[in-house]
């Protein structure tokens, strides 16, 4: 259920219902837009008095949120959601490019990456300390010492770091280290570390399970913003179908659609999707033209030589003729690349 206040209630009347709302045993969720103030309120709403909130100052109308997510919902946020980062924005009116390796190797290659990024005045670099692979005898990643490697260059070359967590266990850790956490595919329904990302104040990457529905998808974003974290980035990274001729199957239609129905940054990752980085970039062109709020890109100095994903990692060179690409098409689009 939520509440939406007129254009003119006083902060006394939204502070009141807050309380009113806490009193009862139930979960005040406030939103605030450019015209109303929205607060949600999170529980069984059955048992919530409806006629004592009618009543209240400042309450222009009530409403019931008939999907099962709420604080994802558009009805509950009608206003896009921008998430800043140490300065830098994703959301609404912006496109962001996050690049990197699957994997932190050693520290040359992370801090080529990092100055080239740097020399492109992206804002954003990616890598894997902890590799969550089908095969055990996969290269794992390097642990903490991947992150200080990250982190440092990171710094060096004034970039923000996304990196996985693969577990609640490890969320104070990576924490040091990292400026968004991003959650795998594989963790998607993993409550318990969701649960523990709700209550951070990092902004945090939930990838698509490549066998959830967007409204399983929506659902995993509310078990975060449940805790009390709202700032959640929507990874749309390929379901499984039955074409093979992919990695997994680019659900393009999930961009328009999540848009419709939540207020949460959506951005792409064509290069778990696609699995060859011969397919990257048309499918990084497709997915800015359909509204998109980013890409993620897996970026490595030598591809052949990569520990992992290497099929799907595009070079510099390969890269740089992408963005210049995105570049054209932002202008058109109107809007910021970053």
């Amino acid at each position: 259920m939520i509440l939406i206040f007129s254009g003119d209630a006083k902060e006394k009347d939204i502070d009141n219902a807050v309380k009113k709302i806490e009193a009862i045993g139930f979960h005040p969720h406030i939103s605030r837009g450019a015209l109303r103030t929205i607060v949600g309120i999170t529980g069984d709403d059955r048992a919530i008095p409806e006629e004592e909130f009618n009543q209240l100052p400042g309450v222009e109308q009530i409403l019931h949120v008939l999907k099962p997510y709420k604080l994802a919902s558009r009805d509950f946020h009608p206003d896009d959601t921008v998430i800043k980062v140490n300065e830098k924005l994703i959301g609404k009116g912006t496109f962001t490019v996050i690049a990197g390796p699957c994997s932190v190797e050693d520290s040359e290659q992370v801090e080529t990456i990092a100055a080239f990024l740097e020399s492109l005045k992206l804002k954003f670099i990616r890598g894997g300390a902890f590799k969550p692979r089908s095969s055990p005898y996969s290269f794992q990643g390097l642990g903490e010492d991947g992150l200080k490697i990250l982190r440092h260059s990171a710094d060096r070359h004034g970039l923000a770091v996304v990196t996985e967590v693969l577990s609640a266990h490890d969320v104070e850790l990576v924490g040091r280290y990292t400026d968004i956490f991003q959650v795998g595919a594989r963790n998607m329904q993993n409550f318990a570390l969701l649960k523990a990302l709700g209550r951070v104040k990092k902004p945090i990457l939930l990838k698509r399970s490549m066998m959830a529905k967007v409204e399983e998808f929506l659902l995993s974003a509310e078990y975060i913003m449940k805790e009390g974290n709202s700032d959640v980035i929507l990874c749309e990274r390929g379901i499984r179908t039955f074409e093979t001729a992919t990695r997994n199957t680019l659900d393009i239609a999930a961009i328009p659609v999540i848009k419709r129905f939540s207020h949460l940054p959506v951005i792409i990752d064509p290069s778990h999707s696609m699995g060859d980085w011969h397919y990257v970039n048309p499918a990084s062109l497709a997915s800015i033209a359909a509204g998109a709020d980013g890409l993620i890109i897996e970026v490595h100095p030598d591809p052949l030589l990569a520990k992992s994903d290497g099929k799907q990692s595009l070079s510099p060179d390969r890269f740089k003729n992408l963005f210049k690409q995105l570049e054209k098409i932002s202008k058109v689009l109107e809007i910021d690349i970053q």
